[in-house]
């Protein structure tokens, strides 16, 4: 009997990654290249998938944790199309199509932030409860909602990089978002926060950035408890590793509800918490292959 692998790729604002593992989560292969253009990530990993499968075994279903805004209907003709985006030359584009094509093998595609989410739920940092909001800080910013280990079902989904923030008065650059000129990802994300440091600053070496950018990201959380009121908040993404930050955007939080009393279960040192796994987004893709494997 073939026995069939699971892939799991992660396409992001700097690089894709791709993994295969067998059906018991034994890594077999592991890759990345940086993120171009929709042709060139097609063709790398078509080369990989092509070459990591080892003879006598095959693929049973590959799974996309994805940048959005994107299609994640699985009833639609355009499932997994990209929708307009900042990142160029990707809006229109859908590589879950073309793999479906390339590889005949069914291929799932959700965000990389919902796959993120359904990660740390399940072994990770949000073990234990039965809500919760993942948001990753990186070259932009995003967000999943789950509960009980399903992503929230919605028109679309959640889009909570682009809700807009009050400016603090003092705060003059410019937003890096093309769309919205006070959006949480163009006054927080990696990129606004590499326009703010310019080229030879850190951000840990900036305390009144790093603290404008708490606050922005307490505003961001306020929000979501106000909103949807999860259990608990999951942050990752490269920019989360900045020393302190954490800790100064719980208080940001805890400002910005003022006392409200909504803000109670938001209090605890628990309810804000950094992701504990290294790859949430790669692995929640490949348990969303492996999920439509066993159907």
């Amino acid at each position: 009997m073939i026995e069939l692998l699971l892939a799991g790729i992660e396409t992001g604002g700097t690089r894709i990654r791709a993994r295969i593992s067998d059906a018991a989560g034994r890594v077999l292969a592991d890759s990345h290249w940086p993120t171009t253009t929709p042709e060139a990530a097609l063709e790398d990993l078509t080369a990989f998938l092509t070459g990591a499968v080892p003879a006598g075994r095959s693929l049973g279903a590959i799974g996309i944790a994805a940048f959005g805004p994107l299609v994640r209907d699985e009833h639609s003709g355009d499932y997994g199309r990209v929708l307009e985006t900042p990142k160029p030359g990707w809006s229109g584009s859908n590589l879950r199509a073309a793999l479906a094509r390339r590889f005949s093998v069914p291929v799932v595609i959700d965000t990389d932030v919902n796959a993120a989410a359904c990660a740390e739920w399940r072994s990770g940092a949000g073990q234990g409860v039965r809500s919760l909001a993942y948001v990753t800080v990186g070259t932009g910013i995003g967000g999943g909602l789950v509960v009980e280990g399903r992503p929230l079902s919605c028109a679309l989904h959640p889009e909570i990089g682009h809700i807009p923030l009050a400016r603090r008065e003092t705060d003059r650059v410019p937003s890096v978002c093309p769309f919205h000129q006070s959006c949480v990802e163009g006054l927080a994300s990696g990129t606004a926060i590499a326009r703010r440091l310019g080229a030879s600053r850190a951000l840990e070496r900036e305390p009144a950035i790093r603290d404008l950018v708490a606050d922005y990201l307490g505003d961001l959380a306020a929000t979501l408890v106000l909103c949807w009121s999860p259990e608990r908040i999951v942050w990752g993404g490269g920019v989360m590793a900045t020393p302190e930050l954490l800790e100064r955007l719980r208080a940001a939080l805890g400002r910005a509800l003022a006392g409200y009393g909504v803000g109670e279960a938001a209090a605890g040192a628990d309810f804000c918490v950094r992701a504990a796994l290294a790859d949430s987004g790669l692995e929640g893709a490949l348990l969303r292959a492996r999920a439509f494997a066993l159907r």
